[in-house]
């Protein structure tokens, strides 16, 4: 579950030497945006408070002397860390307080996407699993994404985070643990998940009970998040009848009937996007164990779909 390679080839000392001007200090900083959103991204699970952090990282990037600065991969990684478990642990008590179920933010990773080119795409970016990362203390969610995605040694964790590199072992080993049942051990070529996806679009839109019973799993869980704005079953609902119930039931009577839905790519993951009069209304997205929906994950908050673009003819 490492980083892509073009993410982790940049030198730690890269451009160290190049004159600092307000150009090159951009230059040199916009080389590790990509980086940055990436970590930011998956530690907050939210595009706008992750593009919010590596904006304040820009901002003291700028202030600080540059002479200062041993490294710049090393200085805007430990920024970005720090800013996002500060962020996460002033924003426990808003999700705590949040309406009804918290998901993370999605977004757009097929052909299609714009504004969020900057993410790198690898399973860590999927919903189910950054779901699971929410089981994890802010700390625990660093350390873990530093070392199993972006293949940090331990010593840059810990001068990262300011621990000691013992300490860091043992909170990886903790992190571990909670994610351990989020890893995907026969995952489904992505045309068995696109043709599951299929069939799950077809047997909720023509109510077919049984059809819709027989591809989720007996475990399976349906996530609703519609933050007290959007339509959404308020709690989890588990195994399969009842979920394959909520879901015809919320159908037949949450959701509007002049809907267009397109099938793209969420989050790595074959999904849908429901758009009313040309606007986002709401993404679907499934994680797939084996030939069974496992989850299903409904984001109808559109605070959480303002990234996302309108179909095309429609005014902004």
């Amino acid at each position: 579950m490492q980083q892509d390679e073009d993410q982790r080839s940049v030198p730690p000392t890269a451009n160290e030497a190049i004159e600092s001007t307000p150009e090159n200090d951009l230059k040199r900083f916009n080389d590790f945006r990509p980086l940055l959103f990436s970590i930011a991204y998956r530690m907050l699970s939210s595009v706008a408070d992750a593009e919010d952090i590596v904006q304040e990282a820009f901002i003291r990037w700028q202030r600080t002397p540059k002479e200062n600065i041993q490294s710049t991969r090393a200085f805007l990684v430990t920024t970005i860390s720090r800013l996002c478990i500060n962020y996460l642990d002033s924003a426990r008590v808003r999700r705590e307080e949040y309406f009804g179920q918290w998901l993370p933010e999605p977004v757009i990773t097929g052909p299609d996407r714009d504004a969020l080119s900057l993410l790198q795409i690898d399973e860590s970016v999927s919903m189910a699993f950054l779901v699971v990362l929410e089981r994890l203390t802010p700390v625990e969610r660093a350390v873990f994404l530093l070392r199993e995605v972006f293949d940090y040694e331990f010593t840059d964790i810990a001068e990262t985070l300011g621990k000691d590199t013992a300490n860091c072992r043992q909170i990886l080993r903790r992190a571990r643990q909670h994610v351990a049942d989020a890893r995907t051990r026969f995952d489904p070529s992505p045309g068995q998940k696109e043709k599951l996806l299929g069939r799950f679009l077809h047997a909720t839109s023509t109510g077919d009970l049984v059809e819709l019973v027989a591809m989720l799993s007996v475990d399976a869980v349906l996530y609703s998040d519609g933050g007290g704005k959007g339509p959404a079953v308020p709690n989890l609902v588990h195994g399969a009848d009842h979920v394959a119930k909520a879901l015809i039931g919320g159908i037949n009577k949450l959701v509007p009937r002049d809907l267009t839905s397109r099938i793209t790519q969420i989050n790595g993951q074959p999904g849908v996007v429901s758009y009313r009069d040309g606007r986002p209304f709401a993404v679907v997205t499934l994680d797939v164990r084996r030939d069974r929906v496992k989850s299903v994950y409904i984001i109808s908050n559109p605070e959480k779909l303002g990234h996302f673009p309108t179909l095309p003819g429609v005014p902004h």
